[in-house]
């Protein structure tokens, strides 16, 4: 299973203080059947715990997600700041999500070369 993050989601989570451990753990929670919500288009939504803090009150995260092949963190979100997504954000993730997860290997690669994309290896 290969997980990567946007590199507008990577500033998100640092920002937030949302390291790459509970992002690997949410995915593994996931591969074990653990989703929060199916948004359709292989689009996710998973809660994920910030350090110190549990589940309930820390982030969101939208996935686009191809189970046990890969996973992309395309867009966070803290519940006080807002409680889901729009719908036209929801279109707009889900068409992201699409061309993310049909991305052939050396076309994943050259975006992880040129920094649009972050592999995450815990």
């Amino acid at each position: 299973m290969r997980v990567f993050k946007t590199r507008v989601f990577a500033r998100w989570a640092r920002d937030e203080g949302l390291g790459d451990e509970a992002l690997v753990f949410a995915v593994a929670e996931m591969e074990r059947g653990l989703i929060d919500a199916r948004l359709g288009g292989q689009v996710v939504k998973k809660r994920a715990a910030l350090s110190g803090h549990g589940k309930r009150g820390s982030t969101r995260t939208v996935i686009a997600y191809q189970q046990g092949d890969k996973a992309f963190f395309i867009f966070g979100f803290t519940k006080n700041a807002k409680d889901n997504v729009t719908a036209v954000e929801l279109q707009a993730l889900k068409l992201l999500a699409r061309n993310l997860l049909s991305y052939p290997p050396a076309e994943l690669a050259s975006a992880v070369a040129a920094g649009e994309l972050i592999e995450i290896n815990v």
